[in-house]
């Protein structure tokens, strides 16, 4: 049986490609809009998904919590799940379960990944007045959204293992749809201009970057045409060799049972207790309890490279055996 964190992975990735079929459609009237809220949507669950995967898979990890109005008027002075309409309990949106993520359980996340994610919801939101036909509109969604795709693919990745062989991530070049030169001249409307003049701004902090990294604000795709000869196809080679290596990918069981690293391990310590630091005792403890396999992993970073570099991750449950060492919070 799938863990929730799992089937929510899935449902991240499903409206991924959502976003991007859509998005590549050759004549789709409402392309930008719709590609931006499926994106935010995918992203969602899969912050969401990170975050199941880090609590162990309990569901309360993603309620909306708050103090509720006692019948006698006064605050209670325990959280409850917050409510919407139907009764059920709200969940957290997409920002604060990126904040829980960074803050409660100390995962690190490139800075270019949120800023992106803050100018595709500012598309997504003020999409209503968009108007399909304007170059440069269209053109800042491409570029926020290859970016946001590249990091998407990264994450995930490191997050949940290989688990996206086999699907093409990529938006088509605007070259494809339409002419450049060519473009028709629409006015942008104030609405349009504000967010553009938003991006801008945020595009500004990463002008000294030249390079392309893992995690990236915005990225353009310049396609040129060109003949191609013959002899200029890249050489492929298939083997039948029996005695060539053969590498089985089990990362589903891993990432569900060892979701923290060092960095989440050291973070939820320093939250449980109150007498906490990271010096040599730590490390001592830590390392002992690294030799049991009930709470400890040693991973390979790439799972198609056994001679790669390795990488310690951890069962929440670990955080237990360090309840004989140090003060829990009050």
């Amino acid at each position: 049986m799938k863990s929730r964190s799992r089937l929510m992975l899935e449902k991240s990735i499903a409206a991924m490609l959502s976003a991007i079929e859509i998005y590549n459609k050759p004549d789709f009237k409402y392309r930008e809009e719709t590609f931006s809220v499926l994106c935010i949507n995918s992203w969602e669950l899969l912050l969401k998904a990170k975050l199941l995967n880090l609590a162990s898979n309990r569901l309360t990890a993603l309620y909306a919590m708050e103090f509720r109005t006692l019948k006698s008027g006064k605050k209670s002075t325990v959280k409850r799940p917050k409510l919407n309409r139907s009764g059920n309990p709200l969940s957290i949106n997409l920002f604060e379960a990126y904040r829980v993520i960074t803050e409660e359980y100390g995962v690190k996340i490139d800075k270019a990944v949120n800023d992106n994610l803050i100018a595709l919801t500012e598309i997504r939101d003020n999409s209503i007045h968009f108007v399909n036909d304007d170059l440069l509109l269209s053109l800042k969604v491409q570029e926020l959204g290859s970016a946001s795709l590249q990091n998407y693919l990264h994450l995930v990745s490191t997050w949940f293992g290989d688990v996206l062989t086999g699907y093409n991530f990529y938006l088509m070049p605007l070259s494809f749809f339409r002419n450049f030169d060519d473009a028709p001249g629409v006015a942008l409307n104030s609405n349009e201009r504000k967010v553009l003049d938003y991006i801008k701004k945020s595009e500004e902090t990463y002008d000294a970057t030249e390079s392309i990294g893992d995690y990236n604000l915005t990225l353009r795709i310049d396609v040129k045409f060109q003949k191609v000869k013959s002899t200029s196809g890249l050489p492929v080679q298939v083997t039948n060799d029996p005695t060539a290596t053969a590498v089985m990918l089990s990362e589903e069981d891993i990432t569900d049972k060892y979701p923290w690293d060092y960095d989440v391990l050291s973070t939820r310590l320093s939250k449980r207790y109150s007498d906490f630091k990271m010096n040599s005792k730590y490390h001592r403890i830590r390392k002992k309890l690294e030799k049991d396999k009930r709470f400890a992993y040693e991973r390979l970073l790439n799972p198609k490279n056994p001679n790669g570099s390795k990488k310690t991750f951890y069962n929440p449950n670990i955080q237990k055996e360090f309840d004989g060492h140090y003060t829990r919070q009050s």
